[in-house]
C-alpha cells in the first residue's frame, strides 16, 4: 500500500465510486486538494454560486441516476449549499456535498471561515462527517457514497479540514460498506403482498399513485406491467412524473392542489389506492380527514418512516418499490383471467375528464404560457429533459407537457425551490449529452442564479432557458388575487433586466416572444442553435393555474376556473 495525504485519497476514492464530474468552487482551506484535481481525470464544473454547484450536482444526480457530487469551500462556501443540500434531502436525491473546514486544532475558535456545517445541515442530510483523522478519509468517503446511494436516497455531507487534506497515510479502499443499524429492507414480506393481491382482486375502483420512488429504484416498467395486468388507472405526484407515460390510456395526470378534475376525483372515489413510492405529502392530499374517504390504502415505501406518518393506511409494505412490484406482477398473472372488468370505473373518469378537461382561455388576444408549453412538447416530441423551477410555470409545465420517460422532469418538489432550474439544466446536460435539456422557468425564477449562465456558455452547453416572463412572482399574485381580494403586495417585478440583452451579455442568445404567431419559429430556431437559448416569452400577467385546490380544502373542492 502507498502512502498518499488527504487530497490524493480524495482523487482516488472518488474515482473508485465512479465520479465523472464534480460541480463547485474553490477556497483558500482547500487548495491542495485542487492542485491535485488539476492532474486527475475528474472534470470539474466551476459554477458561480455554492448554491448552483449543489443544484447541478442535484440535477446531474436526477437525470442519471448516479451519486451528484459538489465540491465547496468553508464557511460561506459552506452554508451556500444549504438551500441546495435541503432540496436535495427533501426530494431523496443521492448527492454527496464535500465542504472545506478550517484545520483540526482551530475548529471551535471562531476562525477565519469557520463554520459548524454538520451541525448546519443534520436535519437536512441522511447522514453527515467531519473527518478529524486521514486514516478515516477513504471509509468515509466509500461508507458516503452507499448511504446516499441505497434505502430511500439522500445527500450526505462530508467536511474536509486543511490539515487533513495535506497529512498523510497509507491508502487502502474498502471493498464493502458495513455500517451497523443501517440495513435498508429491499423485499416486501410475503403476507402483506397477499394481501393486497385479495384487494385487487376485490376491488371495483382502484387507483395507483405514483410518485418519486417509481423513479428511484427504477420500477416504471413493473409500474406499467401492474397497471396493464390489472387495468388500474394512474395518477402520479409531480415528482412522480414520467415514471408512467403520460399518454398511455390508463393515465389520468398529477393529483393534489393542480392536478386535473379527474384525477382529484378519482382519488375522491377510489376503493382502493395503492401508492407507490409516495409520501401523501400536503400539496398531494389537501385536506388529511377527507383525503380518498371510500378507499382503502396500500403504501409501499422503502422507508419505514412515511408509512402511516400523514394518512393512515391500511396494508404498508416496507421495501424496495422495484423488487415489492416484480413479486406483486408475479401472482398477478397468476390470476389475471379472475381479476374484475373495469371498464365501468374507466368510463366515470373518462366522463370527468370529458366534464372538466385541462384547458385555458385564448379569447384576450395575450401569449398564453399554456400554449407556450404545447409547443415545446411539439417540438421536441416527448423528448427532453425540462427542468422547472418553482411556481406557476412549474405548474403548467406538469400540466401541459407529456413525460413519456423517467428522468425526464426535473423539479424541485419538497422545498419548492426557486433558482433550482438552470443549474439543475446544466447537471442534466452534462448526465445526457444526447437529449434536449429545456429550462422552464419564470422571470423571478430565473434571477435566483442567472449568474449560470456564465458557466452553461463556458462549458459550450447549449441548454434552451424558456422564461415565462409575467413580471411577477406570479404563484404568489395568483393566491393575492383569489385570497387576498387582489391587494398585491411585493409581487411586482416591473424593473426585470432585459433579458434578450442580459443573455448576449454573457455570450448566450436572447430571443424574444411576444406574440402567439412567433412562437413556433422562435422554438424551432433555439432547437436547432448549438449554443445556449434564452428566450423571453411575454406571457399574459393575469393568466392562473386552474384547477386550484385551496389549501386545507379536501381534493373534491377544487376552484375550475
Amino acid at each position: 500500500m502507498k502512502k498518499c495525504n488527504g487530497a490524493e485519497i480524495f482523487i482516488e476514492s472518488i474515482l473508485k465510486e465512479g465520479v465523472e464530474y464534480i460541480f463547485g468552487l474553490p477556497g483558500a482551506v482547500l487548495c491542495e486538494l485542487y492542485d491535485k484535481l488539476y492532474d486527475s481525470p475528474v472534470k470539474f464544473i466551476l459554477t458561480r454560486h455554492e448554491q448552483a454547484a449543489a443544484h447541478a450536482a442535484d440535477g446531474y444526480a436526477r437525470a442519471s441516476g448516479k451519486v451528484g457530487v459538489c465540491l465547496v469551500t468553508s464557511g460561506p462556501g459552506a452554508t451556500n449549499i444549504v438551500t441546495g443540500v435541503a432540496t436535495a434531502f427533501m426530494d431523496s436525491i443521492p448527492m454527496v456535498a464535500f465542504t472545506g473546514q478550517v484545520p483540526t486544532n482551530m475548529i471551535g475558535d471562531d476562525a477565519f471561515q469557520e463554520a459548524d456545517i454538520v451541525g448546519v445541515t443534520r436535519t437536512i442530510t441522511k447522514h453527515n462527517y467531519l473527518v478529524n483523522d486521514v486514516a478515516e478519509l477513504s471509509k468515509v468517503i466509500r461508507e458516503s457514497f452507499y448511504i446516499a446511494s441505497t434505502g430511500r436516497p439522500g445527500p450526505v455531507v462530508v467536511d474536509l479540514p486543511k490539515d487533513v487534506m495535506s497529512a498523510m497515510t497509507e491508502f487502502k479502499y474498502p471493498s464493502k460498506v458495513e455500517i451497523r443499524g443501517y440495513n435498508p429492507n429491499i423485499h416486501g414480506h410475503p403476507g402483506q403482498i397477499d394481501r393486497v393481491l385479495k384487494e385487487i382482486a376485490n376491488s371495483k375502483k382502484p387507483l395507483l399513485y405514483a410518485g418519486g420512488g417509481v423513479i428511484l429504484s427504477g420500477a416504471s416498467k413493473e409500474l406499467l406491467e401492474l397497471a396493464e395486468i390489472a387495468e388500474i388507472p394512474v395518477v402520479n405526484t409531480l415528482m412522480g412524473l414520467g415514471g408512467f407515460p403520460g399518454t398511455h390510456k390508463l393515465f389520468i395526470g398529477m393529483l393534489g392542489m393542480h392536478g386535473p378534475f379527474c384525477a382529484n376525483m378519482a382519488t375522491n372515489h377510489a376503493d382502493l389506492i395503492i401508492a407507490v413510492g409516495a409520501r401523501f405529502d400536503d400539496r398531494v392530499t389537501g385536506r388529511v380527514d377527507k383525503f380518498a374517504p371510500e378507499a382503502k390504502i396500500v403504501h409501499i415505501d422503502i422507508d419505514p418512516s412515511t408509512i402511516s406518518k400523514n394518512i393512515k393506511v391500511d396494508i404498508p409494505i416496507v421495501g424496495d418499490a422495484r423488487e415489492v412490484l416484480k413479486e406483486l406482477n408475479k401472482k398477478l398473472r397468476e390470476i389475471e383471467k379472475e381479476l374484475p372488468d373495469r371498464k365501468k370505473w374507466l368510463e366515470e373518469i373518462n366522463e370527468w375528464h370529458s366534464t372538466h378537461p385541462l384547458s385555458y382561455s385564448k379569447t384576450n388576444g395575450l401569449l398564453k404560457p399554456q400554449f407556450v408549453i404545447e409547443k415545446l412538447y411539439e417540438h421536441t416530441k416527448g423528448k427532453a429533459i425540462i427542468c422547472t423551477d418553482v411556481g406557476q410555470h412549474q405548474m403548467w409545465s406538469a400540466q401541459f407537457y407529456k413525460f413519456e420517460e423517467p428522468r425526464s422532469f426535473l423539479s424541485s418538489g419538497g422545498l419548492g425551490t426557486m433558482g433550482f432550474g438552470l443549474p439543475a439544466s446544466i447537471g442534466a446536460k452534462l448526465a445526457q449529452p444526447q437529449k434536449t435539456v429545456i429550462n422552464i422557468t419564470g422571470d423571478g425564477s430565473f434571477q435566483m442564479n442567472l449568474q449560470e449562465l456564465a458557466t452553461a456558455v463556458q462549458n459550450e452547453l447549449p441548454i434552451k432557458i424558456a422564461i415565462l416572463n409575467n413580471c411577477s412572482y406570479g404563484m404568489v399574485r395568483q393566491w393575492q388575487s383569489l385570497f387576498y381580494k387582489g391587494r398585491y403586495y411585493a409581487t411586482d417585478l416591473h424593473g426585470n433586466p432585459d433579458f434578450v440583452k442580459l443573455a448576449e451579455s454573457f455570450g448566450a442568445v436572447g430571443m424574444r416572444v411576444t406574440k402567439e404567431g412567433e412562437v413556433d419559429d422562435t422554438i424551432k430556431q433555439a432547437l436547432n442553435m448549438p449554443k445556449t437559448v434564452v428566450i423571453d416569452f411575454r406571457i399574459d400577467r393575469d393568466e392562473k393555474v386552474y384547477p386550484m385546490v385551496p389549501a386545507g380544502s379536501p381534493l373534491k373542492d377544487m376552484i375550475i376556473d
